[in-house]
């Protein structure tokens, strides 16, 4: 169970990335992160009400409160990345982030089997290669990798947070919802002060009306974020946290492949080698 729901978010994260990263090619990514999360705020509340989640609140909630401060941080500085560009070596490097969570896991006494370990080591080199290429070139590019950085350290601190947000289901529906609550304060906050020192929260060309038309495509985001970090949520806690975070972190491939999908980019042969190696890691978690 703990490798299908991680897989699942590896899936979830992998295309709200890729769409993310198409939206804030035409759209402030500030108003990207605030209307995306705004909407699943919108739809958790929702939720909460319809099974009674609220009656699960308690300490832990401050865990959901931290993520949420951190997450519009890292998303706003992914979703820069990706518009700088290439998809397909931007993503992989914000999955460094599973340093995070796998270390947390480890301090807190989880000892993988040998299997697993190999697997984790497989996996992590795979996306070294995969985005180590453009960790030399343009100034553009390297912007790009010191933003893509940031957001890694970001997401997974906001993996380790919310492992310990709650315990139960309902509990977890409170959480995410608290969680979103959270960035959309933080989000919007920053696009106030954005906004007073010059920057624009709607696009140049179309304004109102691209928000409007994009509604269903953040839509899309904001609420494939959220189920990812639910189903990640339930897998660190069905097994280690380590194997649950190293599985979660391979999104990148589903970034990569919709971006040459549908963007026609093209990867070099060691991004390839890279995101061959990520998917043995991943045989090899799964089997351990």
């Amino acid at each position: 169970m703990t490798a299908l729901f991680a897989l699942a978010t590896s899936l979830l994260w992998g295309l709200a990335d890729f769409g993310g990263g198409l939206l804030t090619r035409r759209v402030p990514a500030l108003t990207v992160v605030v209307v995306s999360q705004t909407i699943a705020v919108a739809v958790l509340g929702a939720i909460v009400v319809a099974t009674g989640a609220w009656t699960e609140n308690g300490p832990q909630l401050w865990y959901a409160v931290a993520a949420g401060v951190v997450g519009p941080v890292a998303m706003l500085s992914f979703y820069k990345a990706l518009a700088l560009g290439p998809m397909g070596v931007v993503s992989p490097l914000g999955s460094l982030g599973v340093v995070v969570p796998v270390s947390v896991g480890l301090l807190l006494g989880e000892r993988p089997g040998l299997l697993q370990f190999a697997g984790i080591g497989v996996a992590v080199v795979g996306v070294l290669l995969a985005g180590g290429p453009e960790l030399r070139g343009a100034p553009v590019r390297r912007q790009a990798i010191l933003l893509t950085l940031l957001a890694a350290f970001g997401f997974g601190s906001v993996m380790a947070l919310i492992a310990e947000a709650s315990t139960t289901i309902t509990g977890l529906f409170l959480a995410l919802f608290v969680q979103r609550v959270t960035n959309v304060l933080v989000g919007g906050a920053a696009l106030y002060v954005s906004v007073k020192r010059g920057g624009r929260a709607l696009p140049e060309a179309g304004g109102t009306g691209l928000i409007v038309r994009s509604l269903p495509a953040l839509a899309f985001v904001g609420l494939a974020d959220v189920a990812a970090n639910g189903t990640y949520s339930i897998a660190a806690q069905q097994g280690p946290v380590a194997v649950a975070a190293v599985l979660a972190s391979l999104y990148p491939v589903v970034t990569a492949l919709a971006a040459r999908g549908v963007l026609k980019e093209r990867l070099r042969a060691v991004q390839a080698a890279g995101a061959g190696l990520a998917l043995v890691g991943t045989v090899l978690l799964a089997t351990g």
